[in-house]
Order: C-alpha cells, then sequence, then structure tokens
C-alpha cells in the first residue's frame, strides 16, 4: 500500500475512533434523554409517540408526547409535565405518594441514598426537570 493512501486510512481510522468517542460521551452527557429511556420509553416509545413496548397491554392508549407543546396552543406545558412526572393527576402514573416510578421521583428519593451526603429534594426536582426538558426537546415544530 503506499504511502498516502495509508496515511489517509489511518487518519480516517482515528477519526472514526473519535467520533464513536464523542457520541458515545454525548449520550452518557444527557441525563435528560437517559431518564427518559430507562423511566418512560417502556410506554411512551423512543421516539415519544405512545408506541412503547408495554403501551398494547393497557387499557388507555399512551398518549403521543411529541405534540405536548401544539395541543396547548404552541407553548411546552411545563408546570403540567412537571407535575405529571412526580405523579400528579394521571392515574396510569399511580398516586403522587406513589408514582409508577416508585423512589424516583418523589420527594423521599433519597431516603433510599442514606449513605451519602446530598439534599434530596435537590436531587429530585433535578431529574424532574432533566426529563421535562427532554420533553421539550421531543415537541414535534
Amino acid at each position: 500500500m503506499n504511502r498516502p493512501l495509508r496515511f489517509t486510512l489511518i487518519l480516517l481510522s482515528a477519526g472514526l475512533l473519535v467520533s464513536g468517542g464523542i457520541a458515545s460521551a454525548q449520550s452518557r452527557a444527557d441525563p435528560g434523554k437517559r431518564e427518559y429511556e430507562s423511566r418512560c420509553a417502556t410506554c411512551h416509545g423512543v421516539d415519544g409517540k405512545g408506541n412503547g413496548p408495554s403501551a398494547g397491554i393497557l387499557s388507555k392508549p399512551v398518549p403521543d408526547i411529541t405534540t405536548l407543546a401544539r395541543r396547548n396552543g404552541g407553548v411546552f406545558p411545563i408546570t403540567r409535565v412537571y407535575a405529571t412526572i412526580e405523579g400528579e393527576g394521571v392515574p396510569a402514573h399511580g398516586s403522587r405518594d406513589m408514582p409508577i416510578w416508585g423512589s424516583q421521583y418523589r420527594m423521599q428519593a433519597g431516603e433510599h441514598y442514606a449513605d451519602m451526603p446530598y439534599n434530596a429534594e435537590a436531587y429530585v426536582r433535578t431529574r424532574i426537570l432533566w426529563l421535562a426538558e427532554y420533553l421539550y426537546r421531543l415537541q414535534v415544530k
């Protein structure tokens, strides 16, 4: 193999390795997406259209959450989204005391991490806000 071609292939390979590492780091650096994929996609689907693998076994259709803003006059309903994630007003998500996510989004979630000092309320609110921000990014234009 001639020298310029070998050099080009080495550069191309290095570029692919770096870009793969960047994509992987971006995935880890997106906590809202991680929250969504681990807590919501089972019912709402990876794309948010209500077509998750568990949607078919539910008694009510799972809503398309990519149209929340459109259904609210073009404004993303952040207060309603926050309350829903926290467990308010959606019977399928469970009661406010014990939403389907249990220890994840209740203010008492901190009880499960008692071995390390931190502000439990801030931790839970941050996770809810990460998720709400990701849902905002899923909205159709």
